[in-house]
């Protein structure tokens, strides 16, 4: 691979490792942009935005959003507008109940865990975890939230022997109730252990460990791999590869003209429904204050939305060497042959007619390689988070993504000269001064 797609692929590896929970991937891009010299903007204080001005905010520490005013963004109201990309920070794991331990035989206990989005469970059997998230803890008269990575491997989910499930196989049918509560202890350990070892790793005293969102986390390392080092493989490469490339983008390009923007939202995995998801208001209100910060109308405004486009950065499903019959005949992509295009007919991604014209003008001129990808008819198919985030902040969107093999499985694998071919995609879309005219034309500015 050319040096810049050794180097991205060797950031996304990083950022993979630095990245266990939504909690760490908000933490590290926060980390990225202090060192860029942007200002944070907390929700709860009032905004002073200026042009020229580099601005984020955070919500619930795992969404993200942060923008670039255009030192001539705000020349005239018919130039002003926004160009955005969202991602989506977490990835499916289990996450350990309130009550956390299940006391077994011989004094044993597992962890009582429940899935956290769709993830392929036979993958997660048989491998030493971690546990990672945050925990609130009381100091003093205040609560106050700490991050808590546990990188030593406390606990394992076991397999059931072949002999003793012969029907099992190469399929086992698991009951998450019963087969995915990984092991804790065999018997050294007694009831409250779980939680005396959050809290030492939070800094506490047990009784000042009120609550914790905490996750399973697998600690095989990411790497770049094989003979001729074509392939990255790790952890929550759905969707931290495209929250990566779409962060490294957005860093490196800088474009006077409008408002340029990037989003990376949680829970993305089970549905955005929540205060800090792509359906909350969290990009609208961010949006609005800013305009309003800058002086801008309600009016001015709501013509500027109506002026913006959205880039969703969501992984895409690279054509499977073994079953190539499971892929649309025509609309397949594969590893690195750059970054995909998504659409659907239900809808389900958001790409249109317009936005698909709009972006794909942006590559060609831009010389990015892209790909197509849509389901087979006969296959429903999955969603991601621009229609979601559309719902509260509409304007002309385009569903992308990294194609990458074994989607949802513990340990994902992608192409690695995409990191790449992603970053320069996107930051090709946040170069272009992009002009729109409702939906009949747009001007490359």
């Amino acid at each position: 691979m050319p040096t810049n797609e050794k180097d991205a692929a060797a950031g996304l590896v990083e950022f993979l490792r630095a990245c266990p929970t939504a909690f760490h991937a908000a933490s590290k891009i926060r980390e990225r942009l202090d060192a860029a010299g942007f200002s944070y903007l907390p929700e709860h204080v009032a905004w002073e935005v200026q042009p020229g001005g580099r601005y984020y905010t955070v919500r619930n520490n795992s969404s993200v959003v942060a923008w670039k005013v255009g030192a001539d963004a705000c020349a005239t109201d018919d130039t002003y507008h926004f160009q955005m990309t969202a991602s989506h920070s977490d990835s499916p794991t289990y996450k350990v109940k309130a009550v956390p331990e299940l006391a077994g035989e011989g004094g044993s206990l597992r962890l009582d865990v429940e899935a956290y989005g769709g993830m392929l469970d036979h993958t997660w059997l048989d491998r030493p975890l971690g546990v990672a998230g945050r925990a609130l803890v009381r100091v003093g008269s205040r609560v106050e939230s700490r991050l808590v990575d546990i990188r030593q491997d406390v606990c394992l989910i076991p397999s059931v022997a072949i002999h003793l499930d012969r029907g099992s196989g190469l399929a086992p049918q698991l009951n998450r109730a019963v087969d995915l509560c990984p092991i804790f202890s065999a018997g050294a350990l007694e009831t409250g252990a779980f939680d005396a070892m959050v809290a030492e790793a939070a800094g506490c005293d047990p009784a000042d460990l009120l609550a914790r969102d905490l996750f399973l986390v697998a600690h095989e390392e990411p790497r770049v791999w094989g003979r001729a080092g074509e392939f990255v493989s790790g952890a929550r490469l759905d969707d931290l590869q495209c929250a990566y490339a779409a962060l490294e983008a957005f860093l490196a390009t800088e474009n006077p003209g409008c408002v340029t923007v990037y989003a990376c939202f949680d829970n993305e995995e089970v549905g955005s429904g929540t205060k800090q998801g792509a359906r909350s208001t969290l990009l609208a209100d961010t949006l609005a204050r800013t305009s309003a910060a800058l002086g801008k109308t309600d009016e001015q405004h709501r013509r500027a939305v109506s002026a913006s486009m959205l880039v969703s950065c969501d992984n895409a499903h690279a054509v499977h060497p073994s079953h190539p019959e499971k892929m649309d005949a025509a609309n397949r992509c594969r590893l690195n042959g750059g970054i995909v295009i998504k659409e659907a007919a239900n809808q389900h991604y958001c790409t249109d007619a317009f936005s698909r014209a709009v972006l794909v003008a942006v590559l060609e001129r831009a010389g990015v390689p892209y790909q197509t990808f849509a389901n087979r008819s006969d296959v429903a198919g999955g969603s991601t988070l621009g229609n979601l985030s559309n719902a509260q902040v509409s304007v002309h969107a385009v569903d992308v993504g990294c194609p990458q093999l074994a989607m949802h499985s513990v340990y994902e694998t992608a192409g690695a000269r995409d990191t790449a071919l992603a970053i320069g995609a996107l930051s090709a879309f946040y170069d272009a001064d992009l002009k729109i005219e409702g939906a009949d034309a747009v001007e490359l500015a």
